[in-house]
């Protein structure tokens, strides 16, 4: 069986813990039955011999095939990651969401995208990630009472993903004690405001209001305090005609959203400008976490 899963970029600028949505870029993982455990890695995180010994993928595939069929199966593992690590663009959501959708698959129990997204939170308790990482598209969600409740819009294939991630990881953990411990009334309102508006943009494809939509109060700016490079990239993207430029996830990748014929004349300006980041352009996807035997 092939489980694949894509990349994501949540935030979206005001959208804190709340927005995200899914890349054509994809970790697929390979299962096979087997006489021997055994584990192969290629593409992104290949030469981290961590990753094989410490895996987050085959325990939490190893605790939820246990669960649903009492026993301990023996399987081979393949890799093929394309999600850079640490990078904000969701690998994280990434090897959750399909170790889960691994194991259900393995044991040949079904599993709706709706319960698989609410088994992902117990170890990913922000949905801005694993809900695009599941359904695709845009998303919009939120937790209640332990839940995922999310609205999903697709995204029309005239829009492109430039994406500019630099040589240097952010730690999620790390970004986060940057943040402020409290927010004046002024700043919340403005981010509530903005995010309410950057949704509505989507749902509505209005999307030359974005570039006032994706502003935020919240997050960005101390973030990317830790990489100052990435003022002048959000900086070059807005006078190059992208539709929004937000830091993605906690960083330190940069999310542009354009139409189509911008997409490669920003590309060629990142790589002019900052020749040592990696620079890509990318569709967005709407179809989520994939199965098939």
């Amino acid at each position: 069986m092939i489980i694949s899963v894509p990349a994501t970029s949540a935030n979206l600028g005001p959208g804190f813990d709340t927005l995200g949505l899914s890349l054509s870029l994809r970790n697929r993982v390979h299962i096979q039955p087997s006489r021997f455990f055994s584990v192969s890695i290629k593409g992104e995180g290949a030469s981290n011999p961590r990753l094989k010994g410490n895996n987050l993928f085959i325990n939490i595939f190893n605790d939820h095939y246990r669960h649903l069929t009492g026993k301990k199966g023996v399987f081979r593992f393949k890799f093929y990651n394309q999600i850079p690590l640490s990078r904000g663009l969701g690998s994280s959501s990434a090897v959750i969401v399909s170790a889960i959708a691994s194991a259900y698959s393995a044991a040949g129990v079904n599993i709706s995208k709706r319960k698989l997204l609410n088994l992902a939170l117990y170890y990913e308790h922000h949905p801005d990630n694993i809900t695009p990482a599941v359904m695709g598209g845009f998303n919009v969600a939120v937790v209640e009472n332990r839940k995922v409740y999310s609205q999903k819009k697709r995204i029309p294939g005239y829009l492109k993903a430039v994406v500019v991630i630099p040589d240097k990881p952010i730690s999620t953990a790390r970004s986060r004690t940057v943040l402020p411990k409290s927010y004046r009334k002024e700043d919340a309102i403005y981010n509530l405001s903005h995010s309410s508006l950057l949704t509505a943009c989507f749902f509505n494809e209005s999307w030359e209001m974005l570039r006032i939509a994706a502003r935020d109060r919240f997050h960005q700016t101390a973030r990317m305090k830790n990489l100052p490079e990435l003022f002048d990239v959000q900086k070059l993207a807005i006078e190059n005609n992208a539709l929004m430029s937000t830091l993605s996830g906690s960083g330190s990748t940069f999310f542009n959203m354009t139409y189509k014929d911008d997409a490669q004349p920003l590309l060629q300006r990142y790589r002019e400008r900052f020749p040592n980041f990696r620079s890509a352009v990318y569709d967005f996807d709407n179809d989520g976490v994939l199965f098939r035997d």
